[in-house]
């Protein structure tokens, strides 16, 4: 999912600034807030769905709607700071999925799982 994000985000930054899209410079900013957007409700969906998994990965998904509500806010009304805070809160979601990653790297290689936290649901 990560990787399908930054791809698609490559290619609309791309297309925007090489006139790929046909996109006026003046209607750039609404095409970026519509994509994340779509990115930010696709997102809430799967963390709906992350609610009979354990906890740790409910607040990745969390933490990644968080970000994209915030870089989205951000460029909506051309904060900034707010555009900042999402990037903080990527750097959280990085850390939780690099926690989530070593404690499969561990159950895989013989040792013990990280704890997760229990289910929210189910």
């Amino acid at each position: 999912m990560f990787a399908t994000f930054w791809l698609s985000y490559a290619l609309l930054v791309l297309g925007l600034t090489h006139g790929w899209f046909a996109i006026p410079a003046e209607d750039a900013t609404q095409t970026v807030s519509a994509f994340l957007l779509v990115w930010v409700l696709g997102v809430a969906v799967l963390t709906g769905v992350t609610l009979r998994l354990p906890l740790a990965f409910t607040a990745l998904f969390v933490l990644v709607d968080l970000a994209l509500v915030l870089v989205l806010l951000g460029n909506e009304l051309t904060e900034p700071n707010l555009s900042k805070a999402g990037g903080y809160v990527a750097f959280a979601f990085a850390g939780l999925g690099i926690y989530l990653f070593a404690g499969s790297a561990s159950a895989a290689t013989g040792g013990r799982p990280f704890p997760v936290g229990k289910p929210l649901s189910g």
